[in-house]
């Protein structure tokens, strides 16, 4: 069994404001815990890999296809391969939680350098 604490993982920031950690990470799967500051904007992007997340704290506009879902506290999402998705965080507390990833992905690609 392999064991990983929010305490024992480091966040990078992959965009102004968006902030991904790596938890657990399989063959079939990853696990990340993100947080987006007030203000921040996660690009619009699409992957090959399914994600479903939950959030933990905080509410989020969810950027889906050209349309507005507000996500907040306690609601899971699923995202398909392929499916243009982003978030931006309008309100003014930090948005929080997890996402699973498969297959598993490293770093994303839309990551600014």
């Amino acid at each position: 069994m392999d064991r990983v604490s929010i305490g024992d993982t480091t966040f990078d920031e992959v965009a102004e404001g968006v902030y991904l950690a790596d938890l657990a990470t399989g063959r079939r799967a990853c696990v990340k815990y993100w947080r987006i500051e007030s203000g921040a904007t996660l690009p619009v992007h699409r992957h090959d890999n399914e994600q479903i997340g939950y959030v933990l704290d905080g509410t989020l506009v969810a950027l889906v296809e050209g349309e507005e879902v507000t996500l907040s506290s306690g609601d899971c999402y699923r995202f398909p391969s392929g499916e243009r998705h982003g978030a931006e965080n309008r309100s003014d507390e930090p948005a929080i939680g997890i996402g699973v990833l498969a297959p598993p992905r490293e770093q994303p690609d839309w990551r600014e350098t």
